[in-house]
């Protein structure tokens, strides 16, 4: 009888992995989703032949069901032809998540995301909360692989968390939902009730900081980390004592959208999943089959287009005056652009005009970063970066996204995290 009481352990271990969540998600009207039907077109038409092959990417195609087939098999086949050792706890979770959406077997990156994580620890009890958003993909990622295996490190994962005092970081608390109630929804039948009391103790905090960052109009942090935080408010069985209004959310986002601020085909990956009523947690239960083959057709997607070609003035400043670093400067330029013209159009202009100006960029999963100024290089084990500001707001998109205005003083600032 031993082997059926096996059989029935294991059987209740799979039903409580794969038992349905309540949603909240509301879906986009139907005239509304041209625009989202559009958008995805626009991120999977992004994919080429890439040495920066962008999982997200594949995540959110697979979870809305893909448009551009083609796009979708080189994007697999670069992925699994990545090389562990270049990649981030966070970029090999993604990766992981991104083949398993395409039904592919991620082969020994699991093992190796395992290993990383049996030896993670932060840096200190009151590392920068940002410093958990690749460990909580990292646990969702191994949960959807073997929940079983991942409790200890869930464990130790959720009660570092608990005791961290950094300041909320919408994103973060977003993925960190995502992993802990996966966890939570795969607790073995019988098992202890501490792991629940415990998951459930640092979802319910979570969720609650995540619900004091809605805004009236019902963006949830800002509008690029909104599609995330949706996700998680959607699947999490601690309810926030604040009320979520998912069909203001929606309706904002789909405002945004038609304003041209979702180009980056980052930022799509991060929203579309929600416009398409789907979540992280969906990744396992993707199916590939026959159905896939057949392409369906776009509509045309109405682009926002500029309405002047003249010509506007933005104010650039670059300035470093943190201590420790050679080189302290504030230097002002005015730089003429014609209008419609991203960022980087006036940064490479500033350049061109004063070489105090040079700049270097680095590609990431968001496009380019700029990485350098007048031979300032941001450094990882100094925590500092560039970081760009319109007046005294800092700027949520990147150079190669972010449309400045006429007259517009944007501040390059070498900044200490």
């Amino acid at each position: 009888m031993a082997w059926l009481a096996l059989y029935l352990l294991n059987l209740l271990w799979a039903m409580a992995g794969t038992s349905t969540q309540t949603r909240s998600l509301c879906s986009v009207p139907s005239e509304q989703q041209p625009w989202v039907d559009g958008l995805q077109a626009l991120m999977e038409n992004s994919v080429i032949s890439s040495a920066y092959p962008n999982p997200s990417i594949l995540i959110a195609m697979n979870l809305a069901g893909t448009y551009n087939l083609e796009a979708q098999k080189l994007l697999t086949y670069e992925l699994m032809a990545s090389d562990t050792a270049d990649l981030t706890t966070g970029q090999l979770a993604l990766t992981i998540m991104a083949l398993t959406s395409s039904c592919r077997d991620p082969g020994s990156k699991v093992s190796v995301l395992q290993k990383q994580m049996e030896k993670w620890a932060p840096s200190s009890p009151n590392d920068q909360v940002t410093a958990f958003y690749g460990p909580s993909l990292a646990i969702l990622a191994l949960c959807q692989k073997n929940s079983e295996s991942t409790l200890p490190i869930a464990v130790r994962f959720a009660k570092t968390l608990l005791s961290n005092t950094s300041p909320f970081n919408v994103d973060t608390g977003a993925v960190a939902t995502l992993a802990l109630t996966c966890m939570y929804n795969k607790i073995p039948v019988g098992s202890d009730e501490s792991y629940r009391a415990l998951f459930g103790q640092v979802l319910k905090n979570i969720v609650e900081n995540i619900s004091n960052q809605i805004k009236d109009n019902g963006i949830i942090g800002d509008i690029y980390s909104t599609g995330l935080a949706m996700q998680a408010l959607s699947v999490t069985p601690e309810q926030p004592n604040k009320k979520w209004d998912c069909e203001k959310t929606m309706n904002i986002i789909l405002d945004e959208i038609k304003q041209g601020k979702f180009q980056n085909p980052m930022s799509i990956a991060q929203i579309l999943p929600s416009l398409k009523g789907k979540t992280y947690l969906d990744v396992p239960q993707v199916t590939c089959g026959p159905d896939h083959e057949a392409q369906p057709t776009l509509p045309n997607y109405p682009f926002p287009v500029p309405t002047s070609a003249s010509n506007i003035t933005v104010i650039y400043t670059i300035n470093n005056q943190l201590r420790g670093v050679e080189l302290l400067f504030n230097v002002t330029i005015p730089v003429s652009v014609r209008s419609g013209s991203v960022l980087l159009v006036v940064l490479e202009e500033a350049q061109r005009k004063n070489s105090m100006f040079k700049f270097e960029t680095t590609m990431t999963s968001w496009g380019l970063v700029v990485s350098s100024i007048n031979n300032i290089a941001e450094n990882v084990n100094h925590k500092t970066y560039w970081q760009f500001l319109s007046d005294k707001t800092p700027l949520n998109e990147g150079v190669a996204d972010y449309i400045p205005f006429n007259n517009e003083h944007i501040t390059a600032n070498f900044t200490q995290y």
